[in-house]
């Protein structure tokens, strides 16, 4: 017993147009820094150009993304594509990830054999890419929260002028002291920046297909306050998970009085059950379907039913 909802992506907002932007801003950004860390032979262009070649495949990968989640469900797909923003970020964290661990051994071992940096170029080049970032995250900031695809997007280009900073930084350095390391020393700023990011991120999405209950939703919590509800007796077989982002579900058998079949009750009670998860909690669920059951329909069930 449940209501009738419509799976269609109802909810999924049309981000194309923004991650269309930061992706064309971004892919000029990879193609200048490109140049630059040829001409310069810095390792913190490099590893910079290397993570806008990452940032453009994500972003151009949350493009894609964006696209399906607005496909409509269909009989085989009961959530549309819904889940293709969860994949998108997933991927995106993965590849982040195996950067940030490149940067931090290349940078290492250019703190021991430093190559010389010229410094005039690696300013120009830092500065392209810090201003082109810039207008990327104006662009991304305002929905930066809307889902994991926008976030990791938002996330990978903030890194990204993080890293531009720490080019500029290092050209600084060298042309003032003459420590090479320095170009070293940003490479391995760049990483630590990249990596507790990726990882978080990775984490999460990991959480998600894992169909791990939704963050912030107390399940022992949910089950006490179903029995508060007259006539309730028992909740078992209770699952919650999350599709996508703003897109929770939860599932539950619940026992209710005998008489609840007789009366007509029972249907009042489902109403009261589903209202319940939609409203009475931080984590409003929508999408939720209960079985009302009489007590010893629980003897007819699977052993895994708990």
């Amino acid at each position: 017993m449940g209501h009738d909802h419509d799976h269609a992506p109802a909810g999924a907002e049309d981000h194309r147009k923004r991650l269309a932007i930061a992706f064309a801003i971004t892919a000029s950004i990879l193609v200048a820094e490109a140049i630059g860390a040829i001409l310069t032979g810095s390792l913190a262009l490099l590893v910079d150009t290397a993570h806008m070649l990452t940032d453009a495949g994500g972003l151009l990968l949350a493009l894609f993304a964006a696209t399906l989640t607005l496909r409509p469900a269909s009989p085989q797909r009961t959530w549309g594509y819904r889940r293709a923003e969860v994949l998108a970020a997933l991927a995106q964290s993965a590849v982040l990830l195996a950067v940030g661990i490149y940067v931090l051994v290349e940078g290492v071992q250019r703190l021991f054999d430093p190559p010389d940096i010229p410094t005039t170029e690696l300013v120009i080049f830092g500065v392209i890419g810090l201003v082109g970032n810039i207008a990327s995250l104006l662009v991304l900031s305002s929905k930066r929260s809307a889902n994991f695809n926008l976030r990791a997007a938002f996330l990978e280009v903030l890194n990204d002028a993080l890293g531009s900073v720490a080019v500029i930084v290092a050209a600084i350095v060298i042309a003032t002291t003459g420590w090479q390391q320095a170009d070293a020393v940003a490479g391995l700023l760049i990483g630590a920046l990249i990596v507790p990011r990726a990882l978080k991120l990775l984490r999460e999405t990991i959480t998600v297909l894992l169909e791990a209950t939704p963050p912030g939703l107390d399940l022992d919590k949910v089950r006490s306050h179903l029995l508060g509800v007259e006539h309730v007796r028992e909740v078992h077989d209770l699952h919650a998970s999350l599709i996508a982002t703003g897109l929770p579900i939860l599932s539950a058998h619940v026992v209710v009085d005998e008489g609840c079949f007789n009366d007509g009750h029972a249907g009042r009670i489902l109403d009261q059950l589903q209202e319940c998860v939609a409203t009475h909690f931080d984590v409003p669920v929508e999408h939720s379907t209960f079985q009302v059951e009489p007590a010893d329909h629980r003897d007819h069930e699977h052993p895994s039913h708990v």
